[in-house]
């Protein structure tokens, strides 16, 4: 009998893991690379105990309305992760929703590539995420990386600049430093600035960024585009740092600040 008593009081004080929603719903450009990216998420999960992965294709979970069926809404998780493009089909309770999920409980969203190419006619999503995609001015490239704030738990592993050949998105009018915390950018004395679809006069290009909206985080990189990104190390502990921080499982400061000199 103590020896029941004695397990179940460890299990008890054992942490619970948490629940990551992972969605991958496409409602535009189809990327060859979500199914890597997803599946990438669920195995940290689960190699390092921290959380489990829910996968979908789809937004039927992004709701606080009772479900049927055994299906979970987004008051059974602690953070949604989002590899998504276009107009997804989600009524405005759903979108409610989400927001409350960062805002008011505190609760928080990591935005894998794609996510800022999503809802573009949903105006407080933009700000929730810090920006919208607008154009990748140099495609796939070997883009040229300063890692601006190295104390940051999710870029810790990376030196203070490095190449990744990958597709850098230049992010919209809407991205402001006054708003976020940049974690790493482009190099601008790297880039051809005459090239067609560059857009951004002051020459900054977050490649990722931290922020906090309302009570909840907002983690977003433009890292994983291509299929073999989501198979390097370092990507691979960026976002799981990155799923840490949102979950509050990791401190990291998320104040905005001007670009270093």
């Amino acid at each position: 009998m103590l020896f029941v008593v004695l397990a179940s009081a460890l299990l008890s004080a054992q942490p619970q893991k948490k629940k990551l929603l992972a969605i991958g719903a496409v409602a535009g450009y189809q990327h060859d690379s979500v199914s890597n990216g997803l599946a990438t998420i669920w195995k940290i999960g689960h190699d390092t105990g921290l959380w489990d992965t829910f996968i979908r294709t789809d937004t039927q979970l992004i709701t606080k309305k009772k479900l049927e069926n055994n299906a979970k809404n987004l008051d059974y998780f602690d953070a949604v992760f989002l590899y998504t493009t276009g107009e997804l089909p989600m009524d405005d309770e759903q979108k409610s929703a989400l927001l409350s999920f960062v805002r008011d409980d505190g609760k928080g969203v990591v935005g894998g590539h794609s996510a800022i190419d999503t809802f573009y006619k949903w105006a407080e999503f933009g700000e929730m995420m810090g920006a919208y995609f607008d154009e990748h001015p140099w495609g796939q490239f070997q883009a040229p990386v300063i890692v601006e704030d190295r104390n940051f738990p999710a870029m810790r592993q990376f030196p203070p600049e490095f190449v990744i050949h990958d597709e850098i998105y230049q992010p919209s009018s809407l991205f402001s430093r006054e708003k976020v915390r940049v974690l790493a950018r482009l190099d601008e004395n790297k880039l051809d600035l005459q090239h067609k679809g560059v857009k951004r006069t002051d020459k900054d290009f977050a490649v990722a960024w931290v922020k906090r909206h309302g009570k909840g985080r907002v983690f977003y990189s433009t890292f994983g585009h291509r299929e073999e990104v989501w198979d390097r190390p370092d990507i691979q502990a960026m976002y799981r740092e990155a799923v840490k921080w949102v979950m509050g499982l990791v401190e990291g400061d998320a104040t905005p600040r001007p670009r270093p000199r």
